[in-house]
């Protein structure tokens, strides 16, 4: 009588076998894995300066708009905003002229002023105008003293952390002017101001100059042209080079060429920028 013997398990070849198919599926799942976070991490980099590039932006723009603001249209611009020093970091304003120049010593920046639209506006640091309005069109001639005159600077990172450059605002109508952060994660800024003829009645535009060559002589500012350098933490690029950083490096200064290359340390960087008129001062 014959006995059937069954045999139960796996063979060693079977098994080496199943490992061998296992080992490229986790291969395959592990890549797909690390595709999607270096996706996920580029992605979360990229939002966050694009966000702070929009939110730059739109500070920006809208302190530009206030520049030049009269509560009577029909007020001779040179009897609304006179002749102003150099102060505060501001070079001097012209008559007539409702933006200026941050001292190339104190960095790269501009200087506005305008009238407020309401009684007790708020400036960039959040205190209200002492100006207070009881009528829509003003009788009175206007005051210099009514006049909000504000800084902005751009302040670079004091270490090799890029994405802790900071845009910084003060009021000059405060007893002690002092900035304050306005937004951070900025790399590098570039401004350059769009001037025409010396005549205030000449509105066009002919010819930007950037800021640090810019002079109260050299013509009224009506227009500014702004560049940013938005940067994540370090780290956080696959590749050695960035085509975004070295388009941006192609125009910087030796300054900021040492000082970006530097501290690079593959990060992501975005720019933004845009051109805002100085609307209040033009047809």
């Amino acid at each position: 009588m014959n006995h059937t013997k069954y045999q139960f398990g796996l063979s060693m070849v079977e098994l080496l076998i199943a490992l061998a198919i296992s080992s490229f599926l986790i291969l395959g799942i592990t890549q797909v894995y690390i595709d999607n976070k270096r996706n996920y991490v580029f992605q979360q980099n990229q939002a966050g300066n694009v966000e702070n590039s929009r939110f730059a932006a739109l500070v920006i723009n809208d302190y530009l708009s206030k520049a030049g603001y009269r509560r009577t249209p029909s007020a001779l611009l040179d009897t609304v905003f006179p002749s102003r020093p150099a102060t505060g970091g501001c070079l001097a304003f012209n008559a007539g002229h409702a933006a200026t120049g941050l001292d190339p010593s104190d960095g790269v920046g501009f200087c506005i002023r305008y009238q407020p639209q309401t009684s007790s506006e708020l400036d960039c640091q959040g205190s209200a105008s002492a100006v207070e309005y009881d009528e829509a069109f003003p009788s009175s001639p206007p005051s210099a003293d009514d006049l909000t005159v504000l800084a902005f600077k751009y302040e670079p990172s004091s270490d090799d952390q890029l994405q802790d450059g900071r845009l910084l605002c003060k009021s000059l109508n405060a007893t002690s002017p002092k900035y304050g952060e306005v937004l951070r994660g900025i790399a590098d800024l570039r401004l350059d101001f769009g001037v025409g003829k010396a005549d205030m009645l000449e509105k066009e535009v002919t010819t930007f100059v950037q800021q640090a060559d810019w002079t109260p002589a050299t013509g009224a500012i009506r227009s500014v042209r702004y560049a940013l350098l938005l940067s994540s933490r370090a780290g956080q690029r696959d590749s050695d080079d960035s085509k975004v950083l070295t388009d941006w490096l192609a125009e910087a200064s030796a300054d900021a060429k040492t000082r970006l290359a530097e501290a690079d340390n593959k990060r992501i960087y975005q720019v933004a920028g845009a051109t805002q008129t100085i609307r209040n001062i033009m047809p």
